[in-house]
């Protein structure tokens, strides 16, 4: 097809419309993705009962698959731009949909989970290669439209996957939550093979090994830390500790593997970049803020709002709906505006947004929630959109696989972060440090309390990520100015 383009012999409707198809393909595997990680939650309680295991053995259903995802996104990356991101997309398609299957069919809980490890595997694979493959499908001129659409097709599996699972669980029982991907898995892997360009000229298998050893380092140093965040509930222990501590040293033995080895699996000298490193920290800061909304607003609903289990699930629904619609045109005010600015201006909306929902004005009822929610959002879709297209928009050919990797991986560690900082932050600051979260009825003083708490950390938190954004800017014009 590239050649073709470049002899003229593809007219402008026709790219336009191979365009369009190759975006669909991108935005279901995205979607698939994101359906991976929240239709599974709800069907927790129906897996305990199935296999009469243990709360603690059946979460494990939802953690192997983000471990699966957050340990080995950079070196699915960077096996694409080896070897060719098509292949290894079409892989990982064709991954999680076998995968799916053998979700559906495990007759045991740990054959389950292991389903689910495959299944991360390839959502992984997807993740990191959906937002390379945006620079080689659309212009430049595009790219915040491209990310829009696919940060809205996220936010869509999101919200989808609660609603839609419980459906399925109530009416085909908890393996129509795994099969459902099958038939969503086979369309988008026939539209990714119709639509994607077949040929593409980043491929640098020819220039070196793939390094297995940073591998194997990155994914056990990253599995070190997620299981620290996430063990314990964030009431941290001897257990917590010794991971954490195996993260320090597996960090420092990952940085001497890659200084050491021709072809590192990520060059160190590109966190020179100033621009790319503070992308990554805001990447990372922003998902440990947006955590909060989702850890402490249902408490903060029910016990400060007095709301009943329907209507908190109703109210939940805002910021989910506002980030997708959102989304989109966060893409097409960063194409018009700018990358920068639009960052810079999502930030300023978050960090407004996080301390309004810091006064946790309970006198006001749900306005109190609903508004700071929706200007929360707004610029976290903003941000998120700009920050994705400020930084493909800027990377090489041969490295979009592993900064998409490397992207993703900062969100996700953020997430990881966040569940378990703001948990604890919202725990003590609410006075119930004793039961944990969940096992005694929270006054709604202390609902309050937690939620004023925890936001005017978030709000702290937004704020460093916007003075980072504002130096980027301002690293970014000088060295425009220089050049």
């Amino acid at each position: 097809m590239a050649i073709a383009e470049q002899n003229g012999l593809i007219s402008a409707p026709q790219k336009l419309q191979s365009t369009g198809w190759a975006l669909a393909s991108l935005s279901l595997a995205t979607l698939l993705s994101s359906l991976g990680t929240s239709i599974a939650s709800v069907g927790l309680p129906s897996l305990m009962q199935t296999f009469g295991a243990s709360f603690q053995a059946v979460q494990w259903v939802v953690l192997a698959y983000l471990l699966a995802i957050t340990t080995l996104i950079v070196s699915a990356g960077r096996l694409a731009d080896m070897f060719g991101r098509r292949p290894l997309l079409l892989g990982g398609i064709a991954l999680f949909t076998s995968a799916s299957v053998l979700c559906g069919l495990a007759p045991t809980l740990w054959l389950l989970i292991a389903a689910r490890v495959v299944q991360g595997l390839g959502a992984a694979l997807m993740m990191a290669l959906t937002l390379a493959f945006v620079a080689e499908t659309v212009g430049k001129d595009r790219t915040g439209s491209a990310m829009g659409l696919l940060g809205a097709m996220s936010a869509i599996g999101t919200t989808l996957g609660p609603s839609l699972g419980g459906m399925l669980i109530a009416g085909l029982g908890w393996r129509a939550i795994f099969l459902v991907n099958v038939p969503l898995g086979i369309l988008t892997f026939a539209l990714a093979w119709r639509a994607l360009p077949a040929r593409s000229n980043t491929a640098q298998a020819a220039q070196g090994k793939f390094d297995a050893t940073g591998t194997v380092l990155l994914a056990l140093t990253l599995a070190a830390y997620a299981l620290a965040m996430t063990l314990g509930r964030g009431n941290f222990g001897p257990l917590n500790v010794c991971l954490l501590a195996a993260t320090a040293i597996g960090i420092a033995l990952f940085a001497v593997a890659q200084r050491s080895v021709k072809n590192p699996l990520i060059h160190l000298a590109s966190f020179r970049d100033l621009r790319l490193s503070a992308s990554l920290a805001m990447s990372l800061i922003v998902a440990t803020v947006m955590m909060a909304t989702l850890v402490v607003a249902p408490f903060y609903l029910s016990r400060g709002l007095g709301l009943d289990a329907a209507m908190v699930g109703v109210v939940l629904s805002i910021g989910p709906l506002v980030s997708t619609l959102s989304a989109l045109l966060a893409g097409r005010l960063s194409d018009r505006f700018g990358a920068h600015r639009m960052m810079v201006a999502g930030l300023f909306s978050l960090a407004t947004g996080t301390f309004l929902l810091s006064l946790a004005l309970t006198r006001l009822g749900i306005a109190s929630y609903a508004v700071p929610i929706t200007v929360t959002c707004f610029g976290y879709a903003l941000f998120q959109t700009a920050n994705n297209a400020a930084v493909m928009s800027g990377v090489g050919a041969g490295e979009r696989g592993v900064i998409s990797g490397l992207l993703n991986l900062s969100r996700n560690l953020g997430l990881i972060t966040g569940a378990s900082l703001i948990g604890a932050i919202f725990a003590v600051a609410s006075s119930d440090v004793q039961q944990g979260i969940g096992q005694q009825l929270l006054s709604s003083e202390a609902a309050a309390q937690g939620m004023q708490v925890t936001f005017r950390t978030a709000t702290a938190l937004a704020l460093g990520a916007l003075i980072l954004a504002l130096f980027s800017a301002r690293a970014g014009r000088a060295e425009a100015g220089v050049s």
